[in-house]
């Protein structure tokens, strides 16, 4: 996207007041040598705001009653919606495999609760739910599977449920043959599959209030997100995931992305070949959930 940065009152100044902003809310960062990118991101929300400078539209989403339904706009434009079927597969098939057998000879008679958040447009949650669905898990347990993501259009097309040919770069054949049906150029998931995701919801995860309802589970998904955080916004929303998870619980990241100096809630662990992160212990002076 083009943009004027002379127009729109491109300063230091300026810039650096909206990025701090958006690591506050979001805590999503731009270090100096993503600044443009920031502001190649933001700068059509400001021109079809017909704001006229950066400044002006951080003072609105900062002080404004009516920025709330903006900041949506804002997780649209900053999001990178980079996701496929059978994506890290190793990860989910441990949670298959393994994780979700365990967890279903506890004593307790709760229900297994996964969140996988972002979801992005839904391929990471029903990658998980064809791979429980194969095992028969859903109707050998119970099983209460959710998703969530900061973008409201990601949330709708997951809602959707009808995916382009890039979705599908690596799943087999047979499994998109037997979860999804042709609908001219795309391709519709199986309502029945598609109905295993509880809930689609918008949840922005640099926002506590937003996290700890949904962090009382056993098994969470939060993959290739915190390459965007700062260290110190990955510190705290790991530390409300750990405050709210269950003993075990369990937290799956990215490939590329470790929590070895973040935190010491959770334990790095080998399941099935696949590196999961482990919530073992209560932190002192905490119940168990």
């Amino acid at each position: 996207m083009g943009f004027d940065a002379k127009s729109l009152g491109l300063s230091d100044s300026a810039l650096d007041l909206l990025r701090d902003l958006v690591h506050e809310r979001t805590g999503v960062f731009y270090d100096d040598n993503r600044r443009d990118v920031l502001a190649d991101r933001l700068a059509g929300l400001v021109t079809e705001g017909g704001f006229q400078s950066f400044l002006d539209y951080y003072y609105f989403l900062k002080y404004d009653p009516a920025a709330a339904d903006e900041w949506g706009r804002v997780m649209d434009a900053l999001s990178v919606p980079e996701t496929y079927f059978w994506r890290e597969l190793d990860q989910l098939q441990a949670v298959a495999s393994v994780i979700v057998p365990e967890l279903s000879r506890r004593p307790s008679a709760r229900p297994i609760r996964i969140w996988s958040a972002p979801c992005a447009s839904g391929e990471e949650p029903l990658t998980l739910a064809m791979l429980l669905d194969a095992g028969s898990w859903f109707d050998r347990a119970e099983i209460e599977l959710y998703a969530s993501d900061g973008s409201p259009a990601a949330i709708e097309k997951a809602q959707r449920g009808r995916y382009r040919e890039r979705s599908f770069r690596v799943l087999p054949p047979h499994v998109r043959e037997q979860y999804f049906s042709r609908r001219g150029d795309e391709w519709e998931v199986d309502a029945q599959l598609h109905a295993r995701v509880r809930s689609w919801s918008v949840v922005n995860l640099g926002n506590r209030s937003e996290v700890e309802p949904r962090a009382a589970c056993d098994v969470l998904l939060c993959r290739n997100l915190f390459i965007y955080f700062s260290p110190a916004a990955v510190r705290e929303v790991v530390t409300w995931f750990a405050d709210r998870m269950a003993t075990p619980g369990y937290l799956c990241v990215g490939a590329s992305e470790s929590l070895l100096r973040v935190t010491r809630r959770f334990e790095l662990e080998e399941i099935a070949g696949a590196f999961v992160y482990v919530k073992r212990h209560e932190a002192p002076g905490r119940p168990p959930e």
